[in-house]
């Protein structure tokens, strides 16, 4: 299993959109196959900051959600809501 760790940046006067929409792709993940759980923070010291911890079965069922017309549809518009790139990586999952 691995974990993945996405950190994005809303533009200020974006946060709340930026925050349906990364609903809205967690809602998509969910129903993918291999998905395992998913978790959002919202950042205490910048309001900008919002961060997801999604777990998947295995590095090829991630590839395979990334490369998904689902997720292509789920995250459409997001490259307007962020002030800077989203960074991402990947962990595996202990235990």
């Amino acid at each position: 299993m691995i974990g993945v760790l996405t950190h994005h940046w809303a533009k200020s006067d974006k946060i709340e959109e930026a925050k349906k929409l990364l609903d809205r792709n967690g809602l998509a993940q969910s129903k993918a196959p291999g998905f395992g759980s998913r978790q959002t923070l919202y950042s205490l010291s910048d309001p900008t900051k919002i961060t997801t911890l999604v777990t998947w079965d295995s590095d090829e069922i991630y590839d395979a959600w990334r490369a998904s017309p689902q997720r292509t549809t789920a995250m459409a518009g997001a490259e307007d809501l962020w002030g800077s790139p989203p960074q991402s990586e990947r962990f595996e999952v202990a235990g």
